[in-house]
């Protein structure tokens, strides 16, 4: 038994976030009948929280139609949708504009998580 959750522990040792690492964040901007926002929702959304992506920088949403979060007054407030801006101890890293599918979300998001980690060293 013992053997075992040791080997468990090693297997999700790889998987375990450093103290601090939760501070950033992925807002995606959405409104309400936006086919872009279904469409990601449908592609990328359900699966987003499962990734390492999403792990790093877990997705917050942000209705356009309601009054702009005061914890992002710092951040620019966007009028198209989707709109995806990673934030960092509530400053922006990155900002992709649209939803240019789901081929080029990953790359374009892989992009936008390595000036997090430029920023982070």
């Amino acid at each position: 038994m013992r053997a075992f959750l040791f080997g468990a522990l090693a297997l999700l040792a790889g998987s375990i976030v450093p103290v601090g690492a939760w501070s950033a964040e992925l807002i995606m901007i959405e409104e309400p009948g936006c086919p872009w926002c279904r469409a990601w929702n449908e592609q990328i959304g359900v699966a987003y929280p499962k990734t390492e992506e999403g792990r790093r920088a877990p997705l917050r949403r942000v209705d356009l139609t309601e009054p702009w979060p005061e914890d992002l007054k710092d951040i620019r407030p966007e009028r198209v949708t989707p709109t995806f801006i990673l934030v960092d101890a509530g400053k922006e890293i990155a900002r992709l504009r649209g939803y240019p599918g789901e081929n080029f979300f990953w790359p374009l998001l892989d992009e936008m998580l390595d000036k997090l980690d430029s920023r982070q060293k």
